[in-house]
């Protein structure tokens, strides 16, 4: 039983081929390496370098490596930048995920677990989010994201493929030193990159209502988010029925004064944030249950704050460490 990671050579991607290695559930890895890296996929699992766009490329490495599911994270992930790239984004995640489903069809590949995102909902105006909550999606990212739950929800229903979709929330820290967060646009690559560098991080907006006036948000380590897509692709082949869709949230919101005063006790370096004017579209609170999730794909939060922050911290004095070593 192999399974197919497209984006497997990203931060999250390349966790969720571990962790399948972990348990003994083989791999192959196809990544334009657009946002992913090379050295983040393990050396014994295949990497196919290229795009979920190329289908005869796809249906070449489901056959080879006889592909039974596939994980699809590869897409274009910039919620912000999305606004003013809306046709790539559309592109990449929309169109992407149709050559997909076209080569699992040619192939007879007929189970799928789908990278989702919390961008669905919008700004919610509920303390708690359910998979039952409307989903209104502000951005050309969040929008795409929607639409490949439903792409697959219509081939299910055409073809009989099984599929479930996982929504994220904000996924941070790292489960081995030399994989870690790259993104220009995440809060905790944000904070570490500042204190590398000596600059002082940034917070955007204090007047919000909430306890302190920052934003709250729904935090969850990768390595935790990785065991149930796991569990997820297990499920599915042994034949279980899953909902079409899951948070994978923690029901507990932590807000980024809260993050700042854990990246200074864990850094050691000690700081005062600059403060900066609220962003916009930035809702107050997004908070999500993952109860959903615990009761079928054995979702659990296993890290606490000072876990992922130390984590992350971890990984990128590593990175740092193995540039100054090259």
């Amino acid at each position: 039983m192999t399974w197919l990671v497209t984006g497997g050579a990203g931060y999250i991607g390349s966790h969720v081929v571990r962790a399948f290695g972990a348990v003994g559930l083989g791999t192959v890895v196809i990544d334009d390496l657009s946002s992913g890296h090379r050295e983040f996929v393990p050396a014994d699992v295949p990497l196919v370098v290229g795009s979920v766009l190329d289908t005869a490329l796809v249906e070449q490495a489901l056959a080879e490596h006889q592909v039974t599911g596939v994980v699809h994270l590869a897409g274009f992930k910039y919620a912000g930048v999305s606004v003013s790239r809306p046709i790539h984004t559309y592109e990449q995640n929309v169109t992407g995920t149709t050559h997909l489903l076209a080569a699992m069809a040619a192939q007879g590949v007929e189970q799928i677990v789908f990278s989702s995102s919390a961008a669905v909902y919008g700004t919610p105006d509920v303390d708690l989010v359910t998979e039952d909550t409307p989903t209104s999606p502000e951005s050309p990212y969040g929008r795409s994201k929607l639409i490949g739950e439903w792409l697959l929800a219509d081939q299910g229903r055409a073809t009989g493929l099984r599929h479930t979709s996982l929504r994220y929330f904000n996924v941070v820290g790292s489960d081995t030193p030399e994989l870690y967060d790259t993104s220009p646009h995440n809060l905790f690559p944000l904070v570490l990159e500042a204190l590398v560098e000596g600059r002082t991080p940034r917070i955007n907006g204090i007047d919000y209502p909430t306890p302190d006036g920052t934003c709250v948000r729904d935090y969850v380590h990768v390595g935790d988010l990785a065991a149930s897509h796991v569990a997820a692709a297990q499920a599915l082949a042994a034949g279980r029925d899953l909902e079409t869709v899951y948070n994978l949230g923690s029901g507990d919101g932590v807000s980024v004064s809260e993050i700042m005063t854990a990246m200074a006790e864990v850094t050691g370096i000690d700081f005062t944030p600059e403060i900066a004017p609220r962003r916009a579209g930035d809702p107050a609170r997004i908070v999500a249950s993952g109860e959903r999730a615990a009761r079928d794909l054995d979702w659990r939060m296993t890290h606490t704050l000072a876990d992922m922050v130390a984590s992350a911290w971890a990984a990128r004095q590593a990175a740092a460490q193995a540039v100054s070593a090259s």
